[in-house]
């Protein structure tokens, strides 16, 4: 049996992180048996979440942990598409994670009413003498992160502006097919819900927010996705307002 280790829900979502979800949706598409438990990053091969154990081999990255279930268990989450469609797959879902993601990030960590409500309690439980400090020094330590994978060194509007061009690609390029290459839901699906998700969810106000609600068709995408993979999870439906 698969264990998926990851923060638990938050935010809204049935998963706080973005490639938590990822994983979770594609043991989904695979049909796996799995259980999912609260990790921590110290128990993680990598440092990060999610990690899975499978028979006491411990995978960590959300695209090795792919790579693991479709290796080991005969699995093709890509076998409805031809080779042109698996490298387009693989390159939309590349900018998802190094682009759109970073737009989620400094949602939730540099505007300061959002990481108030939201991040800032993630550390609720630590000790009085040391709780703000940790707070401080995990925000100093994601801003890093952001400055090195460049949205931090411009301007919100200039962020906001990279993203819109994205999300409007991301739009273009699932037209009003049910999911991204088709029909059916392939492998990176599962990030591009993940993150349009953390992005729309209402628990947070923000200009990221604002420009995903104007592509109605990528609303409607993550109500069905939601829908098909997290059917008891209480996610308004947005697509009626958008």
């Amino acid at each position: 049996m698969i264990t998926l280790y990851g923060f638990g829900p938050f935010f809204g979502l049935p998963e706080a992180s973005p490639f938590v979800i990822k994983a979770e949706v594609q043991l989904k598409m695979a049909g796996l048996a799995y259980t999912k438990q609260i990790g921590s990053r110290e128990e993680s091969p990598k440092g990060q979440l999610p990690y899975i154990d499978d028979g006491g081999q411990r995978i960590a990255d959300s695209t090795f942990i792919r790579m693991h279930v479709e290796k080991t268990y005969g699995v093709d989450l890509d076998a409805s598409l031809d080779e042109h469609q698996r490298a387009e797959a693989w390159a939309i879902e590349r900018m998802v994670e190094h682009q759109l993601y970073w737009m989620l990030v400094h949602m939730r960590w540099m505007m300061q009413e959002n990481f108030d409500k939201g991040p800032s309690h993630f550390f609720d439980s630590a000790p009085d003498a040391i709780r703000d400090k940790l707070r401080s020094d995990a925000r100093a330590n994601v801003a890093m992160a952001l400055r090195f994978a460049g949205p931090a060194r411009h301007s919100l509007p200039e962020i906001v502006e990279l993203g819109t061009r994205s999300l409007s690609s991301l739009s273009m390029l699932l037209g009003w097919k049910p999911y991204l290459m088709g029909d059916e839901p392939c492998g990176a699906d599962a990030m591009m819900f993940a993150v349009l998700s953390g992005l729309l969810t209402p628990f947070f106000e923000s200009p990221f927010r604002d420009r995903v609600l104007e592509f109605s068709n990528l609303v409607g995408y993550v109500d069905r996705m939601m829908a098909r993979y997290y059917s008891g999870h209480a996610w308004p439906r947005l697509a009626a307002a958008a």
